[in-house]
């Protein structure tokens, strides 16, 4: 018997059209109408050779942003026919990598079906704060009228692609995570959290607490970072300037130091040690949990 009978596995199917990972790829989930197709700029071609695009759907173009390159940029859009519209959204931007399309194997969406899906997606991903949204509008939901059935079963079609979006590498629906400690507070005075604390504590002085949240690093605000030592790798270089450029890392009252000045979400342990001690760092290694001083590849080890 499952402990939560709500929580259950789900089966993704990714079809390889061109027989690569790196060509035109179909995601579905068992039992799920839904279609979601998925091109680079080098197989938009074939994306648009597609029968599904010629249905009602909604799609997505997603890629770094050119303004922010801590950050994604994405465009949501909708159409009756997909094709003809996201060639135009296309041509009008120059920042996207990828190209993904959300039809029905059953074409049961309808024209009033894809345009509250457009505007409950612009909502859900503006509220999660990961991309930059370059949609113009930010059209109400509430105002795209759908009978009460009809909003269920869309709200159960954003559930799936809720799941499916991430599984092909796009994040833009999934919170960000963030447990900001108070203004002002003392890190080591924080309350004892449900998630495992993980800290480095250098010889310099240097303190940082951190936890892990939705498979994200999260370095919590009040943490040290060591400045000016020279010797940061160049992988975490540039982050760690556009970290300082944007505020996020600033030099302590006596300027000896960094200090973050809200919670920052690092891809992993390492990068987020990287930045802290100015130099290349297993993270694995170096952070520590604050009960039982286990490294986190031991904290790890015992979770398995």
């Amino acid at each position: 018997m499952l402990e939560n009978p709500e929580v259950f596995g789900r089966s993704i199917q990714l079809f390889l059209v061109d027989g690569s990972p790196s060509g035109l790829i179909i995601a579905s989930i068992h039992g799920w109408t839904g279609s979601v197709l998925v091109s680079s700029q080098s197989t938009f071609g074939r994306l648009l050779a597609r029968p599904e695009v010629d249905r009602t759907g909604i799609y997505i173009l997603y890629g770094p942003d050119p303004e922010n390159p801590l950050r994604m940029r994405s465009y949501i859009g909708e159409a009756d026919s997909v094709r003809e519209r996201i060639v135009q959204s296309a041509g009008a931007r120059g920042f996207w990598e990828n190209a993904v399309v959300v039809t029905t194997s059953d074409e049961a969406l309808t024209k009033g079906h894809v345009r509250y899906l457009e505007a409950r997606l612009i909502d859900i991903a503006k509220n999660a704060g990961r991309v930059q949204l370059d949609n113009g509008q930010a059209p109400d939901a509430e105002r795209r009228r759908l009978p009460e059935a009809d909003r269920a079963n869309m709200e159960a079609f954003l559930a799936n692609l809720r799941i499916i979006l991430p599984v092909i590498g796009l994040d833009l629906l999934k919170p960000r995570a963030h447990r900001e400690v108070e203004s002002g507070k003392d890190i080591e005075a924080l309350p004892p959290e449900e998630a495992v604390r993980f800290e480095i504590r250098h010889k310099s002085g240097i303190i940082a607490l951190a936890t892990e949240i939705d498979s994200e690093f999260l370095v919590l605000k009040g943490s040290e970072a060591r400045k000016d030592t020279q010797n940061v790798g160049r992988g975490y270089q540039g982050l760690k300037t556009e970290l300082i450029r944007q505020e996020i890392l600033v030099p302590s009252n006596d300027g000896s130091k960094f200090v973050f000045t809200k919670d920052y979400g690092f891809s992993s342990p390492s990068a987020a040690a990287a930045v802290i001690l100015d130099r290349n760092a297993n993270g694995r290694i170096e952070w520590k949990t604050v009960i039982g001083n286990l490294t986190y590849h031991q904290w790890q080890e015992r979770r398995s």
